[in-house]
């Protein structure tokens, strides 16, 4: 079908030029092509953007906007692009603004115990950043080494400290905002206390960059515990043993800055990956860390562990050794993805229903034959299952998307949800109205009206 467009791309890259550092601009088919796709995600792009933008200021993110709104060019905003559910795959026709390149740590405050930093700045290196002045960034996901602190709040990110910590948005103060519009939004602040006005801050931390695109951060830093860290290991007859261990550790005052889960499954994948034999001692293994503790808290750890089935329990205060206990729970994703093709997925329930939920993942696995690596946020309810299938398939095999269907519905019934902490993405966003409610599911509709009334702002993300 003919269109009888009113533009042709080589005008509105020109008009994109002028408003643009010159030199930010990529349009050669070799540079859309290498940023059409996350890194991490399933490929869900509906083909090449028209442009690639690498944002340097705040005066290249509104000039993108002006040319955009001119045109009804779709933005798609990225940072280190490793979304898990497609959250910044390309739009055919779209410009893909990146900011990874504004990554400045603007200031590190041990008095007021903040940073404000750039959305670019990866997550580790504000981390090493802190802790050479004495403090360190809490929210540590499993992308920490090579994740953006845009991305993380844009994704209210998770990860293994949550238990103690909090997720990103504990930990996020406030925002610099430039709207669909272009406006430049100040939100919130360097205090630790804020309570005037609504809530816009925290409107935005995992709004995935469908309600404007951040420029600038301020997050809370924390002071390095005294007396050091104890990081240990303990091995359990099965994930429901563990999950009922964690749940009564996790309500004694010890208040552990890590509970992590691996089931049996993705033991026997670290075994294979590092070439330990870890899965001869039991059927799961929880990783732990007391960030700070005394003679009590840690009696009161072992006692409870021991009384509910820990077997082989080890803790250690030596770096060395506490740096290869942490090494297996990083090198976890590694040795499950390779063992074929794969989907890791990111249901959260409440605590007490943990147990129930990973003994359901265990009995899908059994019903549809299908191989189920479990693993995660113990302390949180966060569960990771990662469903892997041969490598030679071509497609995703019926049953794979059966079991997330019964899953999803599952942590669902529990009072959970089928995003923890990895965001909805192109992934999930049809699942709006079943976790939400039509009602709420409309809500966010208008409140996505009134921030970005033309749709140009990352469209068919988060909702749908």
């Amino acid at each position: 079908m003919v269109k009888f467009n009113a533009y042709t791309s080589e005008e509105i890259i020109s008009d994109l030029r002028q408003h643009v550092t010159a030199t930010a601009v990529h349009s050669d088919v070799t540079t859309l092509k290498a940023h059409e796709n996350d890194q991490y995600g399933v490929q869900l792009a509906s083909g090449l953007p028209l442009a690639y933008i690498e944002a340097t200021s705040a005066a290249d993110v509104q000039g993108v906007l002006q040319t955009a709104r001119r045109f009804h060019i779709a933005i798609v905003p990225e940072t280190t692009a490793t979304s898990t559910v497609s959250g910044s795959d390309a739009i055919a026709g779209s410009f893909v603004l990146s900011l990874a390149k504004m990554n400045r740590i603007k200031e590190i405050n041990p008095v007021d115990q903040i940073a404000i930093v750039e959305p670019g700045v990866i997550n580790g290196d504000l981390d090493k950043a802190a802790r050479a002045q004495g403090l360190f960034y809490a929210p540590d996901p499993g992308s920490k080494p090579i994740s953006s602190i845009g991305g993380n709040v844009s994704t209210n990110a998770g990860g293994m400290s949550t238990v103690r910590y909090g997720a990103t948005k504990d930990s996020v103060l406030g925002l610099t905002v430039i709207l669909a519009d272009g406006r430049e939004l100040k939100l919130g602040g360097r205090s630790l206390k804020q309570a005037f006005g609504y809530d816009l801050t925290q409107l935005f931390v995992g709004s995935e960059g469908t309600l404007g695109i951040i420029t600038e951060i301020s997050v809370r830093l924390f002071p390095i515990p005294l007396g050091g860290a104890i990081t240990g290991q303990a091995f359990f007859k099965d994930m429901g043993a563990l999950a009922d261990a964690v749940a009564k550790l996790r309500g004694s005052g010890a208040y552990p800055a890590m509970l992590e889960a691996l089931d049996a499954p993705t033991v026997a994948a670290l075994d294979r990956y590092e070439g330990t034999y870890y899965a001869e001692n039991s059927g799961a293994m929880l990783i732990l860390r007391l960030d700070s503790y005394n003679d009590l808290i840690l009696a009161t750890t072992k006692q409870i562990l021991e009384e509910n089935g820990a077997q082989n329990l080890a803790l250690t205060t030596d770096a060395t050794q506490a740096a290869q206990i942490m090494k297996l729970r990083r090198d976890m994703l590694p040795a499950v993805f390779a063992n074929g093709q794969h989907v890791m997925e990111d249901m959260a329930v409440p605590l007490s229903k943990l147990a129930e939920m990973i003994d359901y993942i265990q009995q899908i696995a059994t019903q549809l034959d299908l191989t189920i690596y479990t693993a995660g946020h113990a302390g949180d309810g966060n569960v990771h299952p990662t469903i892997v299938w041969p490598a030679d398939e071509p497609e995703v095999p019926a049953t794979v998307i059966t079991a997330l269907q019964l899953m999803f519905r599952k942590a669902l019934a529990l009072g959970g949800t089928i995003s923890g902490e990895h965001a909805v993405g192109l992934l999930k966003n049809q699942w709006n109205n079943e976790e939400l409610g039509p009602e709420v599911d409309l809500v966010q509709h208008q409140i996505k009206a009134l921030f970005d009334p033309m749709n140009l702002l990352n469209p068919q993300r988060k909702i749908n």
